[in-house]
């Protein structure tokens, strides 16, 4: 770009210099100038039907390319809208810019069309939450917002800029962005941990989705294989390990962490979906020990203390923790029988769930809808969750064969980020399929951005699994008083049909003899389409309240 006529054209430019290529929105008189220097820039303007989508479309893109997502957000309640989408990208450290217009200056405190003050609503949700502070600080400002985004641990960052200075002249701003060097962790917490492997005899692994987010995915596999550990993944770790890979213990879940004495967490949480890190302590046995390892220090449990615990660049990490344990005398003979029973009892889950996978049944079992997918799936799926029970089946019974080819909204739970995060999947994997797994209430929350799909020519397969219930309150509730409020859908809604209405297509479905005949119509059809399935309302996801 020869000259910036305008601070917007400056803002995209500095964002295309970070690998921002698709700027995610819904139209707004506030940011003009922003599009205005998309267009200049020649970045990709995508416009969504509601504010939310566009943010969780820029979080996914974020954590499918591993590059920062941009959304652009106009003032007020547009911003307001938004802020389900900057939560869930807090919890999920995914980083995302969003930069949000905001009444002029020159009209500041007078009553302007949506003047709001948002900075200190977003403060508690993100890396960064400013103002631009005039027209020639705007390059300066969005550098320093990606900046922040990227660096570890990464997370989402706010930006607002008055409208009066977004329309305003600004130089253009000289970007260089430099690769920071990585955090290294301390060589004596990694010499704790591989004693503590040296000295245990069932270990178990746990790769996260920051595992993937910091590109550490070869080295964690190299590692898990290297010493013949077993690994159960969370998040976007699914797919480190692929399917059917014999370290792969995830359906030996529960027996793993009840019987483990040492349990490394890599990359995620010690939260609820890991029983808080409190592992072990069955059948008389003892606490299993913990071992926590981030890629920040500000991502490290507090709520517990770990046995020994460390933080850095998570490749670094492992080919750190290899080392250290050549030289702690680790010997993975020590752990063959472990695993070994470990495998065995994935295999037997496994060979246990044939029946209800191919099952006949009136009305439909979840678990056969798993199982006529996997039939379909390529190794290179992209495959979204965005559901409560439906979408736990998921969890359990559709293994990712590579890694970063899974999408769920994270520990957040937030409900609706499933037709944004379609969006994103498929301007990111133009050749995979793209298969969205919508609970029939999370359906409700986002499906108007159907018509995004079409309008933008982005064919995605969404499957329903329609109980007509809210499940995950409904079977709690009636359990807990004997009956239940405000859990109730309406049986076999046709959410097939706002799917053709919006220019896609769909069909309902009821004997489970056509599911894979569906499936594959949906595949075939190259146009966003739903297969909307009837399932059987009486059937509760397993859960135990642990969350291990």
């Amino acid at each position: 770009m020869e000259s910036a006529k305008h601070a917007g054209d400056v803002a995209v430019a500095v964002s295309r210099a970070y690998g921002a290529e698709t700027m995610f929105t819904l139209s707004g008189g506030h940011v003009f100038p922003l599009y205005d220097g998309a267009v200049h820039e020649g970045m990709r303007i995508l416009d969504v039907r509601h504010e939310q989508s566009a943010v969780f479309a820029a979080e996914a893109t974020a954590r499918l390319t591993r590059k920062p997502g941009l959304a652009v957000l106009t003032a007020g309640p547009g911003i307001t809208n938004g802020v389900s989408g900057v939560a869930t990208a807090h919890f999920n450290g995914s980083p995302v810019v969003v930069l949000g217009g905001r009444a002029p200056q020159s009209r500041w405190g007078s009553g302007a069309l949506q003047e709001m003050d948002h900075p200190p609503l977003l403060e508690p949700i993100t890396k960064l939450s400013f103002t631009a502070s005039g027209a020639d600080s705007v390059g300066h400002d969005v550098e320093m917002a990606f900046r922040t985004a990227v660096a570890p641990h990464r997370g989402p960052v706010f930006l607002d800029f008055y409208m009066d200075h977004l329309f305003a002249p600004s130089q253009p701003h000289a970007v260089e962005t430099q690769t920071p060097s990585p955090l290294e962790p301390d060589p004596d917490d990694l010499a704790a941990i591989a004693r503590l492997l040296a000295e245990a005899e069932r270990p178990v692994l746990v790769y996260g989705s920051d595992v993937w987010m910091d590109r550490a995915e070869e080295a964690a596999r190299d590692f898990a294989e290297t010493w013949r550990l077993p690994v159960i993944p969370n998040g976007q770790g699914r797919g480190i390990l692929p399917a059917g890979h014999e370290l792969l213990v995830t359906r030996a879940r529960g027996l793993a962490f009840a019987q483990a004495d040492l349990v490394v967490v890599v990359g995620t949480p010690l939260d609820f979906r890991l029983g808080y890190g409190w592992f072990g302590g069955k059948d008389g046995a003892p606490l299993a020990r913990v071992v926590h390892i981030a890629d920040a220090p500000s991502q490290l449990a507090t709520h517990m203390q770990p046995a020994a615990k460390a933080a850095g660049d998570l490749s670094v990490v492992f080919w750190g923790l290899g080392a250290a344990c050549g030289d702690a005398g680790v010997k993975t003979e020590k752990y063959a029988s472990w695993v070994s029973k470990l495998s065995e009892a994935a295999a037997a889950a496994i060979a246990g769930d044939a029946e209800l996978l191919a099952a006949d049944a009136d009305p439909i079992h979840p678990m056969r809808i798993y199982g006529e997918l996997n039939r379909v799936l390529d190794d290179d799926a992209v495959v979204i969750g965005d559901g409560g029970d439906f979408v736990s089946y998921a969890g359990k019974y559709v293994e990712p064969r590579r890694p970063g080819n899974w999408l769920d909204p994270g520990p957040y739970g937030c409900l609706g980020t499933g037709l944004g995060y379609s969006i994103a999947a498929r301007l990111a994997r133009p050749s995979s399929q793209v298969v969205l797994l919508l609970g029939d209430g999370a359906a409700g929350f986002s499906l108007m951005d159907v018509d995004t799909l079409v309008r933008h020519r982005l064919p995605v397969v969404m499957i329903c699994g329609n109980n007509g219930i809210w499940g995950l309150e409904k079977h709690p509730m009636q359990l807990l008083y004997g009956y239940d409020v405000a859990a109730e859908l309406q049986p076999h809604c046709r959410y097939d049909q706002v799917v053709t209405a919006l220019g896609g297509g769909g069909e309902l479905v009821t004997d489970p003899s056509e599911i894979g005949p569906a499936l594959r119509r949906a595949f075939d059809s190259g146009i966003p389409y739903m297969v909307n399935i009837a399932t059987d309302p009486q059937i509760a996801y397993p859960r135990n309240t642990t969350g291990v």
